[in-house]
């Protein structure tokens, strides 16, 4: 396995060094000399690291003297991290003479110049130790390395249900559930991981004759560590019913209440084990009657698991494995090949050799698959994946061992700053449903992730998540659907495994028979109720701790958790203040130097920031959305030089920004900017946010007390790098407030519109093609007033939009016609209807949630690419398979 650690975090410091000693001299010429020798050292010490990669895994002097170097790496990042944020200090006070420091900044010179010496020693160490392991290494690879460079992905949207899951299995199951006639049937999917059990679910649940014939649908992911509490609120919730307390028959009870005299179905999906009776006792509350058909299915690798549960031996279908043509057909798919067009045998014969190692299991297949998609279709390319893939097999060619193979080899050929995010999958407990904003913004604030020059550094990350996706080694659990971005995310439980051996193994956080704990060694943990903070005690390394499946941290400033000072990402969401002192929880978290990224989303009972989150210089990310009860933010927070994202959107007590937030000079998203009322003096107004050059993202909050100034009107054209902007109006009936929202002047490269509450008759006149010509998405929702579109909307003959996207949703009195878009979007690929109970000859429903995509247009020109045929015989033609 590769280290993810080492090469991409030096590689991350060498360019941060450089910056340091080219870019800001005036400051890092203190240390000139020291950063120099440092970058020499690493620089060299690239060309011995692959190599000591491979002979890791057989060599355990090497395999430590790495393990040593991850240490010196970390604390050489956070040297690097220290002084660019004192750096940003001494410029946000004046850049203070260099000639007459202060005893502080003579002190801070001092330590960082003994630290830089000492590590650049220690890193001269482990460079000779690596060229005696490795031996020397010819010039020529040095400089095919330095010519290498590494490509900007582009994901493709990549629909995995479409391709898993073999019809037969579909209409036999389905055949099983639709015409059976008992009052609760049981069905039983068995088999081993990877298998595609769930896959085969998941289709039948959102088949569409399954969706007429049950009133009712829940799905519920049956994790090893499995709370029987949890379970019974994640089927309340799923039947939009009341799934507060903790009274296990009480809940049971109210989820009798929501199926009683409904036709139902419900998923079990991985079941481990019963042993507890957790299912004799849920399943005695559901209600059975035999006029209604309801109906269970229950995925599970153990057959006793899935008898004991009710399903007889003919209703147990197992998945079989794929046979040859089969595996080569979905390989096809998965790694993007052509099944048109000219045939390359010597290619095919390889990937078929490939394809044969996966011993067809489909797990195996889609991940092989998803990492050969992203390489070139070369032979030489392929013979070497085909023979590392052979190195990995073992004489047993048990399909477990297969699919495990195929994992390391996916992730083995992941460069290495995408090893780096794969990792951080494993702090989540198994079938645990992860928001993609979370996790991106978790990459960004720890520095996996940087700004590339055309992207910021959350659209890279957004872009390292597609790819992690479409290698088929993370799932896409909700996306949109107008261009499959990813909301929330999963990791099958066999990648998972993977993930969690490479994680264990390369000190990424630590486990114990593969369950997250926290030690003395933890630099990246997920708390659950389980999590003990007394076992952090001593901890000097801790750089990321996020709440995963609880809300309580029972936080004083006597625990373990209080002495740490190397957090830089600390994601408390959701967690509850109950018995926690805010004082101390306020002087812990402000002392966190290096913290960069700070989440604190739906707090309860929190009213206030502290001003002393002014001394957070190294903040890049403040999120405080949903705040329920918080009212300002201190004016200090407008002295934070590296805030890249504000997030107080959906704090309904909050008033307004403070005045200076133009000081926030690489600001790029902000959310729940409220434009304030005239009787807010210290506020932040909208002419304010002209200063903000760098702005991306936008999110205005509009309320009855707001008031726009003539003059603020066009400020919103200078924000020239804006690509999405939102406006939630509120239900705002201020007839003044419309009048101007009528006339707001909005750059002309917005890419994504979004208009919430807005009480207009028609929607505001600069809502045109002409104004908004590089428009793709539009989104307006929830307005019991809109009746029309402006008759600037449709444009002209000479302007026409070029949106692709178009979601409209709860507009009761809209009374437009299909015709009159589908004019004026001849672009349009996308169409999502939410009540919309007017609108006329639309392609789809529209009283209650629709959806159209344009066909696609079947691709020219095939014998131009370079393809291989997946059957010769049936060109074009590949059957559904898993």
């Amino acid at each position: 396995m590769g280290d993810p650690i080492t090469s991409a975090v030096a590689s991350l410091i060498v360019t941060d060094l450089s910056k340091q000693v080219n870019m800001h001299a005036q400051y890092a010429i203190q240390f000139e000399s020291q950063f120099a020798e440092m970058e020499r050292e690493l620089n060299h010490m690239r060309a011995y690291l692959t190599e000591a990669n491979k002979m890791k895994g057989k060599n355990k002097s090497v395999k430590s003297t790495l393990s040593d170097l991850d240490e010196l790496i970390y604390e050489a990042d956070n040297v690097i991290t220290d002084c660019q944020i004192r750096e940003v200090y001494l410029r946000m006070k004046g850049n203070p003479s260099c000639l007459f420091p202060s005893l502080r900044e003579i002190s801070f010179r001092y330590n960082t110049g003994r630290k830089l010496t000492e590590l650049n020693k220690e890193i001269a160490k482990m460079h000779q130790k690596l060229r005696t392991f490795v031996g020397p290494i010819a010039e020529q690879s040095r400089s095919d390395g330095r010519r290498s460079r590494p490509t900007r992905w582009t994901s493709h949207i990549f629909d995995q249900s479409e391709i898993v899951g073999l019809s037969e299995d579909t209409r036999k199951i389905k055949d099983w559930i639709l015409c059976h006639s008992e009052s609760l049937h049981r069905v039983g999917i068995v088999g081993m991981g990877g298998l595609g059990k769930t896959t085969i679910a998941q289709k039948i649940y959102h088949d569409r004759q399954v969706n007429v014939r049950f009133q009712k649908k829940v799905w519920v992911s049956i994790s090893q560590t499995y709370d029987e509490l949890s379970i019974m609120k994640g089927i309340l919730k799923q039947l939009s019913a009341d799934d507060s307390g903790t009274d296990k028959g009480d809940l049971l009870n109210r989820i009798r209440e929501a199926l009683s005299h409904k036709s139902y179905l419900i998923v079990m999906d991985d079941v481990w084990s019963i042993d507890d009776g957790w299912w004799d006792r849920i399943s005695r509350g559901l209600p059975k009657f035999i006029e209604h058909n309801s109906c269970i299915i229950i995925t599970s690798r153990n057959e006793d698991v899935v008898k004991r549960m009710g399903a007889t031996e003919s209703r147990i279908h197992r998945p079989r494995l794929l046979d040859d043509e089969e595996s080569w057909s979905l390989f096809c798919k998965v790694a993007l090949l052509s099944t048109k067009g000219k045939r390359n045998t010597q290619l095919e014969e390889v990937g078929r050799e490939i394809v044969r190692k996966c011993h067809g299991l489909p797990l195996a297949i889609k991940t092989t698959g998803g990492m050969l998609s992203s390489k070139s279709h070369s032979l030489g390319e392929w013979t070497r994946i085909c023979e590392n893939f052979r190195e990995k097999l073992v004489s047993d060619c048990e399909s477990n061992i297969s699919v495990m193979a195929s994992l390391q080899l996916s992730y083995d050929e992941l460069p290495s700053h995408l090893k780096q995010c794969i990792l951080c999958f494993s702090i989540y407990p198994d079938d645990h449903e992860i928001e993609a904003e979370q996790l991106v913004r978790w990459w960004v604030g720890e520095g996996f992730v940087r700004a590339d020059g055309t992207e910021t550094a959350t659209e890279v990350a957004f872009n390292h998540l597609s790819e992690l996706v479409s290698r088929c080694l993370v799932e896409a659990v909700q996306r949109r659907n107008f261009d499959g971005r990813v909301y929330s995310c999963k990791m099958h439980d066999m990648v998972r495994d993977m993930t969690i051996l490479v994680a264990e193994d390369e000190k990424f956080c630590c486990f114990n028979r593969g369950r997250h704990i926290a030690t003395v060694y933890s630099r990246h943990l997920g708390v659950t109720k389980e999590t003990t903070f007394q076992s952090l005690a001593g901890n000097s390394k801790l750089r990321a701790l996020l709440l995963t499946t609880t809300n309580f941290i029972g936080f004083n400033r006597k625990i373990a958790l209080a002495e740490i000072k190397t957090l830089r990402v600390l994601d408390l969401s959701f967690v509850k203040l109950d018995h926690i002192c805010l004082l101390d929880l306020w002087q812990w978290i402000t002392s966190l130097k290096r913290l960069a990224y700070l989440n604190l989303r739906d707090v309860a009972n929190l009213e206030e920031i502290p001003d002393s989150v002014r001394k957070l210089w190294g903040l890049q990310i403040l999120v405080l959305r949903e705040c329920k009860e918080l009212k300002s933010l201190p004016t200090s927070i407008t002295t934070l030089p590296r805030l890249a994202i504000l997030d107080v959107g959906g704090c309904p007590s909050f008033s307004c920004l403070p005045q200076g937030l133009s000081g926030l000079s690489n600001l790029e998203e902000l959310y729940g900017f409220k434009i304030p009322s005239p009787a807010t003096t210290e506020a932040c107004r909208l002419s304010e946010v002209v200063e903000l050059n760098q702005l991306r993202v936008l999110q205005l909050d509009i309320t009855e007390e707001s008031k726009i100034e003539e003059k603020e009107l066009a400020a919103l054209k200078q924000l020239r790098l804006l690509r999405v902007l939102s406006i939630n109006a509120w239900d705002c009936e201020n007839k003044h407030i419309i009048r101007k929202l009528d006339n707001l002047s909005p750059p002309t490269r917005v890419e994504e519109l979004y208009l919430r509450h807005f009480l207009g008759e028609t929607t505001p006149a600069w809502i045109n093609p002409i104004s908004l010509p590089q428009l793709q998405y539009l989104c307006i929702e929830d307005s019991r007033v809109l009746s029309h579109m402006n008759e600037k909307f449709w444009g002209d003959n000479e302007g026409r939009w070029n949106v692709e996207g178009l979601c409209l949703k709860f507009l009761p009195r809209l009374g437009e016609t299909w015709e009159t878009f589908e004019t004026a979007m001849p672009a349009l690929k996308y169409l999502e209807i939410s009540h919309c109970n007017s609108l006329k000859n639309f392609p789809c429903n529209i009283e209650g949630l629709g959806y159209w995509t344009k066909p696609e247009e079947e691709q020219e020109n095939k014998d131009d690419q370079d393809v291989i045929s997946c059957d010769g015989s049936n060109e074009g033609e590949v059957d559904e398979v898993h």
